[in-house]
């Protein structure tokens, strides 16, 4: 598969919503958390200068956000696609931060919901809960 990534703009907003609605809301139903559709647009508009939209083969297929600022990095969001999740793509882009990181000797962070099983690819590629913050784990991943 051939995965790239281009700058997120104002009009991918609509496609990145139903993304977000799509791949979230049953996390956050089993967390607990409300998930309404200013929710939604809030988190997707957090740091969306940060925002790349991943295509596949030129087409849309899903979102990451890195705030990559001085030594303490953020994976604000990732999302993938349902029809791309287990085939190691996220796992892929992961590792891919994670070695631009090491690269430039800052921490990683990002905030997941108690009940996404992404928590357990985290674990395996090295993250730690440091915190629980109401809904979600604060996981860091130290240089």
């Amino acid at each position: 598969m051939n995965i790239t990534t281009r700058p997120a703009v104002d009009a991918d907003i609509p496609w990145l919503l139903q993304l977000r609605r799509t791949t979230m809301d049953a996390h956050f139903s089993a967390s607990g958390a409300p998930a309404s559709e200013a929710e939604h647009m809030q988190r997707l508009r957090k740091r969306f200068d940060c925002a790349e939209v991943l295509l596949l083969d030129g087409r849309p297929a899903g979102l990451l956000k890195v705030a990559r600022d001085g030594e303490c990095w953020e994976i604000v969001q990732i999302q993938l696609d349902p029809s791309l999740q287990g085939k190691g793509i996220g796992r892929r882009l992961l590792e891919r931060v994670i070695a631009e990181a090491r690269a430039a000797k800052a921490q990683l962070t990002l905030h997941v919901l108690t009940a996404n099983p992404a928590r357990k690819l985290y674990e395996q590629l090295g993250f730690s809960i440091v915190a629980t913050e109401g809904h979600e784990y604060r996981m860091l991943l130290r240089p």
